[in-house]
């Protein structure tokens, strides 16, 4: 009777693990490969603005149009990724401004603050994560993938904002704790965008003063500004 020897097996499971080591060597090629066009991508658009084409960047980070479109499928798969990447350091960089506030007025200032800063930090960067851009054939790209990173991430700022208010105000407050967040969210992300996309001007305010205006009209509207246009124009 033959016994295999204890040995016999060794070599056919050495092999299985050493496959995996492959694959996973392989795969982490493919991450930090793509970590590496992603950053070539913000770096391109950054320069030469948020309409820059896939072959443009391309050029710009030394390599071919078709890399591109095999580690990202198309350009609003490439905005997708760039979106994710971005938009979650906004988000944490907000999050932190937000955990170092004293009151809840303060915390909106912080956040304001924080998403104004790093939204002027590249414009060009940011449009071209949150715009709807036509597509490379110069068609509707359908609601563009970017909208998936942008949605979560104003999802998550408004979940910032809701848990500290609701905190504050207590129970009673459904209609202000359920709706007001989502407004917020609608003022800051549109006053922002267009602050960014304003020229520069003597009119034009700084992001400091930018972010306390948008921070009163969240907390007293514009009720102190009217009071103020009656209170210079009294009626006889």
């Amino acid at each position: 009777m033959n016994i295999p020897h204890a040995g016999f097996s060794a070599p056919i499971s050495a092999a299985g693990p050493a496959v995996d080591g492959r694959a996973a060597r392989w795969q982490s090629h493919r991450e930090e490969r793509r970590r590496e066009l992603i950053k070539s991508t913000r770096k391109a658009v950054h320069t030469l603005g948020s309409d820059a084409s896939m072959e443009d960047i391309a050029a710009a980070a030394g390599t071919s149009k078709s890399v591109f479109y095999r580690y990202f499928g198309d350009k609003a798969g490439l905005q997708q990724a760039v979106g994710e990447v971005v938009l979650g350091q906004m988000q944490r960089r907000i999050q932190e401004a937000a955990q170092s506030a004293q009151t809840p007025r303060e915390g909106l200032l912080a956040m304001v603050s924080a998403y104004l800063q790093m939204a002027e930090t590249s414009p060009n960067v940011y449009t071209f994560v949150t715009a709807h851009p036509a597509g490379e054939s110069g068609t509707a790209t359908g609601g563009i993938a970017a909208a998936g990173a942008l949605g979560h991430f104003f999802e998550e700022v408004r979940d910032m904002i809701e848990r500290p208010m609701r905190a504050h105000l207590g129970t009673g407050k459904e209609a202000v704790v359920g709706y007001w967040p989502t407004a917020a969210i609608g003022l800051v992300r549109n006053a922002g965008e267009q602050w960014l996309g304003t020229p520069e001007s003597p009119g034009k305010p700084d992001q400091e003063t930018m972010a306390r205006q948008i921070t009163d009209w969240l907390c007293f509207g514009i009720a102190p500004e009217l009071e103020t246009v009656a209170a210079n124009n009294p009626v006889v």
